[in-house]
């Protein structure tokens, strides 16, 4: 038997992640307890449309050879004032961790909260990930080969496409947030809308499906587990236990 790849590895700990997960709670999403991290898209208008920088983690640690933006945990040095904001804290972090795994400098600025993702409570691992996006700067990569082995840039669609043939691994942030980017042509239409539309809340359930794992948000019928009342139809699901993912949800 041929050894996993690394697609097969992150759907197979995503898969067993979900035993240990549990209902939740009001307070998960803010939990001080949980780690909180940074991750910025950086935007550019390619030849052939909207591109994103993605970058390859090296085969270990926690997203072993995942492809990610850059990004990581926030850090005593990001903090300023007493009682900041944690969205504060972490575009700061986010311009830290570009310089240092791309050598690109950002201005702290011109991030845009995009999102917030929360993942499942319960889980052994978890990180509330802050997602920014901004236009890159012109200037050549220098990547940190203890945080990346490779980078591309890539159009939100091929991407997609790369992961749902199984040679790019993704993990549900990303692949969602790639989902949402292929939608548009350029990056001032993604800054259009993402400052019309506000910080998106990811607060993260993990169940099981009849075809496999679910991970459900706001505004799925199922994503609160003793929600009476008649069925709504309401969608806003990733099915991740076959590929390619399919992605649901419902305005």
């Amino acid at each position: 038997m041929p050894d996993p790849t690394p697609t097969d590895r992150a759907l197979q700990a995503l898969s067993d992640s979900i035993g240990g997960a549990r209902t939740r709670r009001p307070e998960d999403a803010t939990d001080p307890d949980v780690p909180v991290a940074a991750t910025v898209v950086l935007l550019r208008d390619g030849r052939d449309g909207l591109e994103v920088l993605m970058i390859e983690r090296p085969d270990r640690g926690s997203f072993a050879g995942a492809w990610v933006f850059p990004g990581g945990k926030l850090e005593d040095a990001d903090r300023g004032a007493d009682h900041e904001p944690e969205q504060d804290v972490a575009r700061r972090a986010g311009v830290r961790e570009t310089h240092e795994e791309t050598g690109l400098a950002l201005d702290t600025d011109a991030l845009v909260t995009l999102s917030c993702w929360d993942p499942p409570p319960g889980l052994a691992l978890r990180i509330r990930t802050w997602f920014f996006v901004t236009p890159a700067d012109a200037g050549a990569l220098t990547l940190s080969a203890d945080e990346a082995v490779d980078a591309e840039w890539l159009r939100p669609a091929d991407a997609l496409a790369r992961h749902g043939r199984g040679g790019f691994t993704l993990y549900p942030p990303t692949w969602v947030t790639l989902h949402g980017l292929a939608e548009h042509a350029d990056a001032e239409s993604v800054l259009g809308a993402v400052r019309l539309r506000g910080v998106q809340r990811f607060e993260t359930v993990a169940r099981r499906g009849g075809e496999g794992p679910l991970l459900l948000w706001q505004g799925d019928e199922e994503w609160e587990a003793d929600a009476g009342g008649a069925a709504s139809g309401s969608r806003h699901r990733l099915e991740i236990g076959a590929l390619p993912w399919r992605y649901q949800r419902t305005e």
